[in-house]
């Protein structure tokens, strides 16, 4: 199997950008072996890089890794783009990959936005590590996660990491709809066009909001 394709900069995946190269060399931590270097990379981008839902989703600066970086910030797809362009950088094969689920992680104003509980095209990264593909999806951080009452996503570099199939009390929460593959670069017209054949126009006119003070209010009203 050649990696030569999963190891070089792309559109969205953009590590031959200096802010990116800054950021993977900032944060891959000082452990020598890849599985090392990967979840150093994994923990810092879940957690450091704000998860945001409320973006111009059909402007490129919402898919690119640069632009994660840039604005300390971003929904499922350019964090994975960002861990994927951090492992690429540093020498470890990886790649996006995308499903469709159910459930996502959302206050009830994002659904009412969207008109729907489903959330196509969640993205993850796969990294290859100690001989297989793994999954590793760095989408929401340690303080979102609390306020929803989820567990966060860990990830050991050995099994997949996909979603959050239970929240903290042990009760069924993302339901997995289909898996719709891994790619070399981010899909973004496939994306965008499903999105848009899919979502309320309501969603696209939105002047954005805050998940963090919508989980607030939420569980205030409860």
């Amino acid at each position: 199997m050649s990696f030569e394709e999963y190891l070089k900069p792309g559109k969205f995946i953009d590590s031959d950008h200096p802010d990116v190269i800054e950021y993977a060399n900032k944060h891959v931590g000082t452990g020598t072996a890849d599985t090392e270097k990967t979840l150093s990379l994994f923990y810092a981008i879940r957690d450091g890089i704000r998860y945001n839902p409320y973006m111009d989703i059909i402007s490129p600066t919402a898919y690119r890794a640069s632009d994660a970086v840039k604005s300390g910030e971003g929904w499922c797809v350019p964090k994975a783009s960002l861990m994927t362009a951090c492992l690429r950088i540093h020498g470890i094969p990886a790649r996006p990959g995308y499903a469709d689920v159910k459930n996502h992680l959302a206050s009830q104003r994002l659904l009412d936005l969207m008109g729907t509980d489903t959330f196509p095209w969640h993205s993850y990264c796969e990294v290859y590590l100690e001989g297989k593909w793994v999954k590793a999806t760095p989408s929401f951080n340690l303080s979102l996660c609390e306020k929803f009452g989820l567990k966060p996503l860990d990830f050991d570099g050995k099994n997949d990491s996909l979603f959050h199939e239970f929240d903290q009390a042990g009760n069924k929460h993302m339901d997995y709809i289909q898996d719709r593959g891994t790619f070399v670069d981010v899909p973004m017209d496939e994306i965008v066009k499903t999105f848009q054949e899919l979502y309320r126009p309501e969603y696209f006119e939105s002047v954005g909001g805050d998940l963090y003070a919508e989980a607030d209010a939420e569980r205030a009203a409860d």
